[in-house]
């Protein structure tokens, strides 16, 4: 099995209506990398309903910089918009923040206007947090620990990538008729929570998967994502070698 859970480039060949030799695309999830071989080979063979073009000006290169981290998080800032959370309602927390999915989101959140706070375990990389957009920040042991149901409202909405606790708790201090995308798992699988904010609040809880997004979603993300440059400071700094 080749790994890889996401690609793009060339098309090379395809019988499919919608792609010609020649097309830049795009590939995220669909099982490719799990039950398929994935994009760290040099080609790959995949069906053509799960491939999206590639909006200009992004780059092949400037698409596997996003990938899928930026591709959830931009899914889970579209979940946000839809439900009607705007910069009027109030801050907006993300969670792993120094994480793929969390830096992408705070560069995203603040372009759009939106106050951000950002909860990490790395209190030494505050700069670099605030460099991409963020305008508070929380250690993550105030919310990674077990906490009462029902909490003090600090946010009209939150991106969540790390479940467990940290998700239970988000979800306790969120304000009133706000929302949560939750969209990871990084604590754990489980959700050690009560009703108390979807019933007392109307909280909504919000789900992203992002592998079988309809191909509707996946174009309108990546379209949205033309709006969006890089920041520098998340460009330029430096990756954990594999």
């Amino acid at each position: 099995m080749v790994p890889g859970i996401d690609f793009s480039g060339l098309v090379q060949s395809s019988n499919h209506r919608d792609f010609k030799p020649g097309d830049r695309v795009v590939l995220n999830g669909w099982g490719v990398g799990e039950q398929h071989w994935g994009g760290l080979g040099q080609k790959a063979k995949v069906r053509g309903d799960w491939l999206v073009h590639l909006p200009a000006p992004i780059t092949s290169r400037q698409a596997m910089m996003i990938g899928t981290a930026g591709y959830t998080a931009m899914l889970s800032v579209m979940a946000l918009e839809r439900y009607g959370i705007t910069p009027g309602n109030g801050d907006v927390l993300v969670t792993g923040a120094n994480g793929g999915v969390g830096s992408i989101a705070i560069m995203l959140l603040k372009k759009l206007g939106y106050r951000v706070i950002a909860a990490t375990g790395r209190l030494n990389e505050t700069s670099h947090l605030e460099k991409l957009g963020a305008a508070e920040i929380i250690d993550r042991a105030l919310l990674s620990q077990p906490g009462k149901p029902l909490q003090r409202e600090r946010w009209a909405a939150a991106i969540d990538s790390v479940g467990s606790y940290t998700l239970a708790n988000v979800c306790a201090a969120t304000k009133a008729d706000g929302a949560v995308a939750a969209c990871g798992m990084a604590q754990g699988l489980d959700f050690p929570a009560s009703v108390a904010s979807f019933i007392l609040r109307g909280v909504a809880l919000l789900g992203i998967n992002s592998v079988t997004r309809p191909k509707s979603q996946r174009i309108e993300a990546w379209a949205a994502s033309r709006r969006f440059s890089l920041n520098r400071s998340w460009r330029s700094r430096p990756r954990p070698s594999i």
